[in-house]
């Protein structure tokens, strides 16, 4: 699962202040939480004393804007250090449960899982919270593949006409240009696409942001996200697909969205821009379960230059090897 990598757990507004938000990584469940003064705390899921879920339990607010997370078996308050009081008793424990270490960037919430960090956090995201408005983000999926099948999907340029044909009805992907850095690449293609109907543009009026020929730039950094460049005469939009390894056999995915309005319309349809990748997500998620994983690849497809980049990324983590991708 790729040790050593960064994962974005959340961003900071998929969190409820003083509400339990459960994540997982690597096998192992978590509770984040944010306080009443912006600070997000990470701890075991599992409760030390019987293992009660504590994402399943309460905040606690105290009179200086912390919070505790509280068991929801017999009401225990564990701080941020994984510190609590007992009953009858009015001294503070030790820690007995290891917070999970973060890296707070602004409103974004980074973890090595407790690894020795391998590759480094870009700073595009943090670009992008300056230059652009922050639009949403989508909801979770936990997804029945691992992770390495999740990463091939996302980098399977020649499913856009079959997956996704339903809600774009593109016809033809012509492929451009792949620009391989290491773990970080760009791909650029064409969808070549039919005029949406008026029953499609009624249940998605972000449909009218995208053009007939739809010109993708998609901007990879391997393993974690996938970044996709949008631009119409309407908004420039960016459409961010994180993966999160919750185990071996699950795989998180979500996406956040920015934007940047070139005309006034835009700003009346922006948060159909987040239903809009959700939309694409749940197809996504829709053909990863109706797949037969253990079927030998007898077919290569003239554009599967991104699936050999993250194959060949995936057997050799953390090291960068020469490329030696299809043509």
């Amino acid at each position: 699962m790729l040790q050593g990598a960064p994962w974005l757990l959340a961003h900071r507004s998929m969190l409820k202040p003083n509400q339990p938000f459960k994540v997982s990584l690597y096998g192992n469940d978590y509770v984040l939480w944010l306080d009443s003064v912006g600070k997000i705390s990470c701890l075991p899921n599992a409760c030390p004393h019987l293992g009660a879920m504590l994402s399943e339990g309460w905040c606690a607010k105290k009179a200086d804007g912390t919070s505790t997370v509280v068991c929801p078996f017999h009401a225990l308050e564990f701080d941020s250090n994984g510190c609590t009081v007992l009953p009858n008793s009015n001294k503070q424990t030790k820690s007995l449960s290891k917070p999970l270490e973060l890296i707070i960037q602004d409103d974004f919430i980074w973890t090595y899982g407790g690894y020795e960090a391998k590759i480094s956090i870009p700073t595009i995201l943090k670009d992008f919270a300056t230059e652009y408005e922050f639009i949403g983000h989508s909801k979770n999926f936990s997804v029945k593949t691992e992770l390495l099948t999740m990463l091939l999907n996302m980098h399977d340029y020649d499913h856009q006409n079959g997956t996704h044909r339903p809600l774009f009805e593109i016809t033809e992907v012509q492929f451009q240009k792949f620009i391989d850095n290491g773990h970080h690449s760009h791909a650029y293609f064409d969808l070549i696409r039919k005029q949406p109907k008026l029953n499609d543009l009624l249940k998605n009026p972000g449909l009218l942001a995208i053009p007939n020929t739809i010109n993708a730039h998609l901007e990879n950094f391997f393993p974690f996200c996938v970044i996709v460049h949008g631009e119409s005469p309407f908004a420039s939009v960016k459409q961010i697909h994180f993966f999160v390894p919750e185990s071996q056999t699950h795989t998180r995915t979500y996406v956040l969205v920015y934007g940047k309005a070139k005309h006034p319309i835009a700003h009346l349809i922006k948060k159909n821009f987040v239903r809009l990748a959700e939309v694409i997500v749940e197809q996504d998620v829709d053909i990863l379960g109706k797949l037969y994983t253990n079927i030998p690849q007898n077919i290569k497809m003239s554009n599967e230059i991104g699936m050999d980049w993250a194959k060949r990324n995936f057997a050799n983590f953390p090291l960068i090897v020469e490329p030696n991708l299809s043509r």
